[in-house]
């Protein structure tokens, strides 16, 4: 379990989740290359054998995985299913399972569509999310910023409906296939404000006050977005710096560090993707801190 789950007391972990890093990049750009006719044409059998051998792989991870962690629990904290339901039903879990189960749908299915199967290996990539921290920062930046997400995303609907109601009034007569009405108007609505144009040009001089008007509130709320955004994720790396700090305080209250302490230092450092230079401000700040309690 330790070996899988990445845990800094096993040095075989890093080895592992290099394995699987490589399996996942090479399967996906496979499933790439594969999408082309020329490729598919002249190289069709490597790719079905890369694919079996790749689902041989990932779904011995995934019945390892299911084993394993039936050690998290203690048998009066629910014993071993309740760590393998966890994980079963877990976001990673999920995407595990979804990384193995196109091919054994092709087998049982196979007149179903092959764009489709395509598209759900390529969602393999995901598996990557599991030893990058980027999308589980920005997951848990987003989620701790939730208030001002949804206050930015009611800020945003209103401004969509405002902006189509408004260029319904003063274009629908003169470009009615665009315009004509009110849900064909949002459409250019949300397009104007996410993507600064909406693919329509106006041809009353109200529509193109609207349209610039429009313009200008996109380039307004991709501000605030990217301002929560920011704020969020400075909070998390000082939360990170925090924990690092703490474990940091822990293992220096002996006064020694042994060979292990050291090396589960060294992954909690990866893992938070702290610099070196992060590192030393954490211990000479700790140093202060100490010497000032002294």
């Amino acid at each position: 379990m330790e070996i899988l789950d990445g845990s800094p007391n096993q040095f075989l972990s890093r080895y592992v989740e290099w394995l699987i890093t490589a399996v996942v990049l090479i399967n996906c750009s496979a499933v790439i290359l594969d999408s082309v006719p020329e490729i598919h044409a002249e190289h069709k059998e490597f790719f079905h054998e890369l694919e079996f051998w790749s689902v041989m792989f990932f779904t011995v991870e995934y019945v390892l995985r299911i084993w394993s962690l039936g050690a998290r629990h203690k048998p009066e904290d629910g014993g071993a299913w309740r760590g393998r339901k966890g994980y079963i039903f877990s976001p990673f879990g999920l995407v595990d399972f979804f990384a193995t189960m196109p091919y054994y749908m092709h087998v049982f299915f196979p007149t179903l569509d092959l764009r489709i199967l395509r598209v759900l290996r390529l969602l393999r990539i995901l598996k990557l999310s599991k030893y990058n921290t980027a999308l589980q920062d920005l997951w848990h930046a987003v989620y701790a910023e939730r208030r001002a997400f949804g206050s930015a995303a009611f800020l945003l609907l209103i401004s969509t409906v405002v902006s189509a109601s408004l260029m319904h009034f003063a274009e629908g007569h003169e470009q009615p296939q665009a315009f004509g009405s009110i849900p064909h108007s949002i459409y250019w609505a949300i397009v104007t404000i996410t993507a600064g144009y909406g693919n329509v040009e106006p041809v009353t001089k109200a529509g193109e006050i609207i349209a610039l008007l429009t313009g200008f509130l996109g380039v307004c709320m991709a501000a605030i977005m990217t301002g929560i955004v920011a704020s969020a994720f400075a909070t998390q790396v000082s939360r990170k710096k925090h924990a690092y700090r703490a474990q940091l305080m822990r293992v220096l209250e002996d006064g020694e560090v042994s060979e292990a302490e050291s090396d589960s230092l060294k992954r909690l450092q990866q893992q938070f993707r702290l610099s070196d230079h992060e590192v030393q401000a954490i211990l000479d700040e700790y140093h202060k801190s100490k010497e000032r309690n002294a």
